[in-house]
């Protein structure tokens, strides 16, 4: 993840962005053709531009010996839909030792979540090298990115809620995107998703149920998991919700394995 020249907003290093350059429309159209580079598979996703400090862009000699000593680690959260990256600064120093990405269609809300991860780097040192963002369509390209079973943690937060019933397709929780997701996510790895919009809830809380490979997480689980706070108070629309004194919706479920797996 390396710096750009749009100075507009980002400033000198280490100082943090100003929302005001970056603003676009709240959502996209998840089914549009947009151009970004996707990486063919998960191989050919290159982490040194996102991690520095864990895969070195260029190692010197006895690369492969040091690969063949230590595995490489990889990517275990995805927040898909990040916004303006409030919940990876959150989830950042909550598990310093976990690598984890925001997917992000806007361009500008992208380049937005990059300075605001550099600044911090800069005036952090040592903290929020494990977090990074990449801005590309989760609808069609989570495979692209993610290995079978590799993420523990995924986390739609205040998706597009698509009112009109011609627009579900849109959906980022549906039956055959949950297909996908249940792939890259390992058995026991836990899925969040929260809204403002009760009918939105109530479907995704639906497809969820519905799905053989996914369960809902008790009560008391939900209560003892540090996450789910940050849930509501890290983005700013869900601080947003809670300054208008709204509702949220949550649905919280874990993968689970069938014998046929």
């Amino acid at each position: 993840m390396t710096r750009t020249n749009g100075a507009s907003g980002g400033g000198a290093a280490g100082k943090l962005p100003r929302k005001r350059f970056y603003r676009a429309r709240a959502h996209s159209n998840p089914l549009s053709d947009s151009h970004f580079p996707v990486p063919v598979s998960p191989d050919e996703f290159d982490l040194s531009q996102h991690y520095p400090r864990y895969f070195p862009a260029d190692k010197g000699g006895g690369e492969e010996e040091a690969a063949a000593a230590t595995a490489p680690p990889r990517i275990s959260f995805a927040d898909v839909g990040c916004g303006f990256g409030g919940l990876l600064v959150g989830l950042s120093t909550l598990f310093p030792d976990t690598l984890m990405i925001g997917m992000e269609l806007r361009d500008k809300v992208t380049e937005y979540v990059k300075e605001r991860i550099l600044a911090l780097r800069a005036t952090n040192p040592g903290q929020y090298d494990n977090v990074s963002v990449v801005r590309t369509n989760s609808m069609k390209y989570i495979p692209n990115y993610f290995r079978k079973a590799q993420l523990t943690k995924m986390f739609f937060l205040f998706p597009d809620p698509h009112f009109k019933e011609k627009n579900h397709r849109r959906r980022v929780i549906s039956m055959q995107l949950l297909d996908e997701y249940a792939y890259v996510m390992e058995v026991g790895g836990i899925i969040y998703t929260i809204t403002d919009v009760e009918e939105l809830g109530e479907w995704m809380q639906s497809c969820l149920e519905r799905h053989p490979l996914f369960e809902a997480v008790s009560d008391e689980e939900v209560k003892a998991d540090p996450v789910v706070k940050l849930l509501s108070t890290a983005t700013e629309e869900g601080q947003k919700v809670a300054r208008n004194g709204g509702q949220t919706f949550q649905a919280i479920f874990r993968r689970i394995s069938l014998q046929e797996e």
